[in-house]
């Protein structure tokens, strides 16, 4: 089922596309990262799903779903360089890694490795898993501003070693949206003979992926993000050597009939968002594909620069470490704790209609912004503009 087929060409961006996005007006929405934000055809393609399975719930989800589930998987898979059959859908990113993590035998004396750049609720996540294992978490610090993928690559290699039995790494950290060497890392993992979980949760439609080539053990990302799928909609690639022992989070009716029978059926849920999938990603080559992403960067590039020469600051790392979003220390003396960072956060959107991101690392407030389809750069001119008069809370 097909979202309908009219649609901008690729140079309809910023005001002009606006309108394909059900958005509040007057609202400067830089906070595509965060949650996403479905395209109102992409919604209208879900709600077709519903109505066809409100028509006979039995009948579609007893004897049609598997068969349309692992079409829409093929349909995911074949734009990310992977199998159908190699990736399940799960409702996010959180939750994939979460079904690595407990399907992983740990022995007391193992190490999980993470970053500083870790997303929060993986490091959480992670340090669960080792706890219960009697394992150990280890963090590589990676202060902020990043200085170059060199410095990731020799940090993280300083940290491996002969108890490191799974490395963790982003190929998009959140918070300071760094792109980090993904294909890079998973090499210098596996030399040191870990198994590597990528954490892909902002890569789908924001920058070009190829699964199979990185060579990773395990992937996990949305599409609910960067692709327009609506929420909640993620996927868990593994490669075939890792899917035995690979078990979703809700055992149910598929346990030990294969990889993809586990996680397709783990209980009665919404499918509708795995169902829409394939129509965030046609929707998304309508608005470009490749150029669509090239053009998000390039403002993304153009918004980190205007910030950091508004306020007199710098960006968390260079700019060939930069995709869609960027992050900017933001010009504030003292404070620097997530509890400011809400404040600031909610300053934003409450004195002046701005959604964006405020983080707190290596002692300073950062401050994440996102460029999509629907973004101009006189958005981030505004932002900076708020900030630079003041006062922030």
């Amino acid at each position: 089922m097909r979202a309908a087929s009219h649609g901008p060409d690729a140079r309809a961006y910023g005001a002009a596309a606006r309108d394909l996005w059900p958005l509040e007006p007057g609202v400067a929405y830089l906070n595509h990262g965060g949650y996403g934000a479905t395209p109102t055809a992409v919604l209208a393609a879900q709600s077709a799903w519903r109505e066809r399975i409100e028509r006979n719930p039995t009948g579609f989800l007893s004897r049609e779903l598997p068969d349309l589930l692992r079409q829409a998987a093929d349909a995911v898979a074949v734009r990310l360089g992977g199998r159908g059959a190699d990736l399940v859908f799960v409702e996010n990113a959180t939750s994939g890694i979460n079904a690595v993590l407990r399907s992983l035998a740990l022995a007391p004396g193992d190490e999980i490795l993470i970053t500083s750049l870790t997303y929060p609720a993986i490091r959480k996540a992670a340090r669960f898993a080792a706890e219960r294992a009697g394992a150990r978490l280890v963090e590589v610090p990676l202060p902020l501003p990043v200085r170059d993928e060199r410095a990731v690559l020799d940090a993280v290699g300083s940290h491996l070693g002969p108890r490191t039995r799974l490395a963790i790494f982003d190929h998009i950290a959140s918070a300071s949206a760094l792109v980090l060497p993904a294909a890079s890392l998973v090499e210098l993992a596996h030399r040191a003979g870990a198994r590597v979980l990528i954490d892909g949760a902002h890569v789908p439609g924001q920058m070009a992926l190829d699964l199979a080539a990185l060579g990773a053990d395990w992937y996990v990302a949305n599409l609910h993000k960067w692709y327009f799928a609506p929420r909640a909609c993620g996927f868990l690639w593994a490669a075939p050597e890792r899917q035995a022992g690979l078990h979703p989070l809700a055992i149910s009716h598929g346990l030990n009939e294969g990889f993809a029978a586990e996680f397709d059926w783990t209980g009665t849920r919404d499918f509708t968002a795995c169902l829409a999938a394939p129509d965030g990603i046609a929707f998304h080559e309508r608005l470009g594909g490749a150029a669509l992403m090239a053009r998000n960067a390039a403002l993304a590039h153009d918004a980190a620069a205007l910030l950091a020469r508004a306020w007199r600051s710098e960006p968390a790392g260079p700019a060939e470490m930069i995709a869609a979003m960027a992050t900017v220390r933001l010009p504030v003396a003292g404070e620097a704790s997530p509890e400011r960072a809400q404040r600031v956060v909610r300053w934003l959107a409450a004195a002046h209609r701005i959604e964006a991101v405020v983080t707190c690392d290596s002692g300073a407030l950062w401050l994440r912004v996102a460029a999509q389809a629907y973004n101009e750069l006189d958005e981030y001119a505004r932002l900076a503009a708020a900030v630079a008069a003041g006062p922030v809370p």
